[in-house]
């Protein structure tokens, strides 16, 4: 037989004739290249069906994760859209606060009192939450930009009226508006006969007679220029209270605080007397404003 052909036998078990079958070279050479075919094509078609197998798993959890974050993109708007409101309020409580503190510029006036709601000039995200995610996603950038801007308008308006309030604060704390001591006004400010000699004087504040060694208090609060003894005023204390307010106590019986001291209003700073030129049991009380003596009824409550 040629040497191109290849001589397959095929020997049974029982008894029988050796079966042989020839095959020439070329259809072996087939067979096996199309038997090394067929295994890397049933292998490509393996890994192309578990290809397909985990790109489905993929695509569902990815469906899964776009529809949960499309929720959390709707319910992120709606929490942009309810800020905004807050951001209204706080507008009209800047406007109120303002109005009480009696502290408005051109500004706040323009801007109206008692209107809720955010700006109806731009769209409300809360009514883009069903279209497009695009335009939603775009419009709630455009909103936190807006909150932003305004967040920092606020934060620069609530500063300012801080700084107003705490000034006020200040203001108030250094004008003497209390009563230094319970009794009755002998002797108001302004004109009057002189108790001591003929003719007219000015009474330069409240002459307040009550007994002897009450305690009298500092009306405001400030710095002790003055804790002395003068043969006119008796003992005295002047208190320095800034921005031109200043008090005087005097006919004191007796000083409680040193020159030098700072003081609080209702702080004890001496007791009631008769010191000095003096017809009794009385204290001597006095406003000035830039060293000027003006009505201590202007600010007494």
């Amino acid at each position: 037989m040629p040497d191109n052909f290849f001589t397959l036998m095929i020997i049974p078990r029982r008894k029988s004739a050796v079966k042989k079958l020839s095959l020439s070279r070329s259809l072996v050479r087939g067979l096996f290249i199309g038997s090394v075919f067929a295994v890397l094509l049933t292998l490509y078609v393996v890994y192309d069906y578990a290809s397909i197998k985990r790109d489905k798993a993929e695509l569902v959890r990815l469906r899964a994760q776009t529809k949960e974050q499309s929720q959390q993109i709707s319910d992120l708007a709606l929490k942009v859209d309810e800020f905004s409101d807050r951001m209204e309020e706080f507008k009209q409580f800047d406007k109120k606060l303002r109005i009480l503190a009696n502290y408005q510029t051109g500004r706040d006036k323009k801007l109206p009192l008692g209107i809720g709601g955010s700006n109806s000039d731009n769209a409300r995200i809360k009514d883009l939450i069903n279209s497009d995610q695009g335009k939603l996603i775009a419009e709630m950038h455009k909103g936190v930009s807006k909150l932003n801007d305004d967040a920092n308008i606020r934060e620069k308006s609530f500063t300012e009226l801080m700084s107003f309030l705490r000034e006020q604060k200040s203001l108030l704390a250094s004008t003497p508006s209390i009563w230094p001591v319970k009794g009755w006004v002998t002797s108001e400010f302004g004109n009057r006969e002189s108790p001591f000699s003929s003719g007219a004087e000015l009474h330069k504040g409240l002459d307040i007679a009550t007994r002897m060694g009450k305690e009298v208090v500092a009306t405001a609060e400030g710095l002790v220029i003055e804790a002395a003894y003068r043969s006119d005023d008796g003992n005295i204390v002047k208190i320095d209270h800034g921005r031109g307010f200043s008090t005087a106590y005097a006919h004191l019986s007796k000083i409680a605080v040193k020159q030098g001291a700072r003081v609080k209003r209702g702080d004890l700073i001496g007791y009631v007397g008769d010191s000095g030129r003096s017809t009794g049991s009385h204290l001597h009380y006095a406003v000035y404003i830039n060293k000027v003596p003006v009505s201590p009824r202007r600010y007494l409550k």
